[in-house]
Formats: structure tokens, C-alpha cells, sequence
């Protein structure tokens, strides 16, 4: 699909390789990831993440080198540059590499041409029973509970939180995975959003279009704060009640919060690593 479009970087083929996937003969695993769309991807990714933004990463040790788990955070507004950098962080710096399988919202279908990229390169719509599957599998899940209600915050709002969807923990507990919260900052200064264009945005089918200072929806050079705290484990069956189960998000939500204040210290040089609490 990528052959004819992207480089290859050896350097990131041989973190493609150490991924603990199962790719077949013809370089595919059985949730239909293709190693060499993977391959070429990340090599045009690594330069946006490593050149056009600077991404300060705290913490990476608390996420499992092997095994299942949640990476569940926070949206800092406009669009998923959030996601991207947790995507780049885990296949880039981590080691090993891990792959973490997003679950993206329904609109992506929308864009010809990017739902099959997304699936080839291990992201999926938000479907439960995909997810636990892929956890069974001791897979890494990416969730952002908060939805596109998370990316629509304008810049003002960008370090805040709204509401968490209650999915995630049932999943968590059905599953006994472990929680990684994480705070990503920074999403606001590199995409500025002043409004949303919703009425715009249901007609191409997509849930806004986000208007950002400069008008143009492109992203500044920015350097990025994203900090990943210990595991939180829960227990429970899925099945709690919506008090109970609401709980234990609020918990998550907390820290996530906390990590998102020490972030922005960071960033306003208050305090320095050795301060952290992860």
C-alpha cells in the first residue's frame, strides 16, 4: 500500500522487528497489521516526531514491556496530536517497542483511504469486543476516555478534563488489565483552537471542524510534556453498577489530572524530574 510512497528507515525496521507481533510469511498478523505498511509509517512518522516536535517523556517504565494493559489519558485539543505521540513514544523510545492498538472513533471512515491505513497499521474502531480480544492477546490498548468531546476543547481549555466514559474500566476489569494513566500537554499550544464548526462537520461527517488562530488546520513545532504514571489495577467482573464502576474512572480521571498539573510544571520549569510523582 506505502511501497511506492514512503522510505524505509533500517532503524525502524528493526524496531518493527522486535515487536512482539505474529507476523506470518507474508509479514501480516492476525488482526491484519501489515509489517512493511508498519514499517514504512513509522519511518516517515519518526521525523515529525522527532524533529517537527519535541516530545519530553516521563515515566515509561511504568508501562509493561510485555503483557496486556490500558494506556488510558487525556485529549489536549483541536485533533489526536495526542495520540500520535503516544504512538511514537511507545515504537520509539520504548524498549522494546511496543505497538499500542488505538481505538479510533467511527468518523475515520469517513477519509478515503484512512481506514485501511489504520487497520494495516494496527488502529481500530472503538469496538469492545475488538478490544478484548486484543488484550486476551496480551495486546496494548490506547483509550482515550474523554471521545471527541476531548478534542474538542478549545485552546483555552486544552489541559483540562471533561468527561469519562465508564468503557475502558469495564474493559479493564473484564480483562484484568492493568490502568496506565497518562497526561499528555502541549496539544493546545501546537493546534490553538479559538472554535469549532459543528454544523460544518456533520455534513462531511465528522463530529467538527476545528478553527485554529492562523486558520489553517496545521500544527506549530512544539515541544510536548507526556508523563505515564504506575499501573492501577481494579478489581472487579465488568458488571459493577454505574455508581461503582464510576468509581473506580473517577479515580483514574484523578490521577490522570495529577499528571497533567506536574506536566505543566514541567513545562513552566516549576518544577524538574526529580520532583515527579509518577
Amino acid at each position: 500500500m506505502l511501497d511506492k510512497l514512503l522510505p524505509i528507515d533500517p532503524d525502524i525496521s528493526a524496531r518493527i522487528d522486535a515487536l512482539d507481533l505474529s507476523f506470518n510469511t507474508f509479514g501480516i498478523d492476525p488482526y491484519g497489521i501489515d509489517k512493511n505498511d508498519l514499517v514504512r509509517f513509522v519511518s516517515a512518522f519518526a521525523w515529525v516526531y522527532r524533529r517537527y516536535f519535541k516530545v519530553d517523556v516521563y515515566g515509561l517504565g511504568n508501562v509493561p514491556s510485555r503483557g496486556r494493559a490500558i494506556l488510558v489519558g487525556n485529549h489536549s485539543g483541536g485533533v489526536a496530536i495526542d495520540a500520535a505521540m503516544v504512538m511514537g513514544s511507545m515504537l520509539l523510545d520504548a524498549d522494546p517497542p511496543r505497538l499500542p492498538h488505538a481505538m479510533l472513533d467511527k468518523f475515520i471512515h469517513q477519509f478515503p483511504g484512512a481506514s485501511q491505513l489504520m487497520s494495516r497499521t494496527g488502529q481500530f474502531t472503538g469496538n469492545p469486543d475488538q478490544a478484548v480480544r486484543l488484550l486476551r492477546d496480551d495486546r496494548l490498548v490506547l483509550v482515550f476516555p474523554e471521545g471527541a468531546r476531548g478534542t474538542a476543547k478549545l485552546a483555552k481549555d486544552a489541559d483540562t478534563l471533561v468527561g469519562f466514559g465508564t468503557g475502558f474500566m469495564r474493559l479493564a476489569l473484564e480483562t484484568k488489565s492493568p490502568i496506565i494513566p497518562f497526561g499528555f500537554v502541549g496539544g493546545g499550544e501546537a493546534l490553538p483552537t479559538v472554535a469549532n464548526l459543528k454544523a460544518l462537520g456533520r455534513l462531511i461527517g465528522v463530529p467538527y471542524i476545528p478553527v485554529t488562530k492562523w486558520g489553517l488546520l496545521v500544527p506549530k513545532p512544539t515541544r510536548f510534556q507526556l508523563l505515564y504514571g504506575k499501573p492501577m489495577v481494579f478489581e472487579g467482573s465488568g458488571h459493577e453498577s454505574d455508581e461503582v464502576c464510576g468509581a473506580m474512572v473517577d479515580e483514574v480521571k484523578t490521577r490522570i489530572s495529577d499528571l497533567i498539573r506536574q506536566g505543566r510544571q514541567l513545562r513552566e520549569k516549576n518544577i524538574t524530574e526529580a520532583d515527579l510523582v509518577l
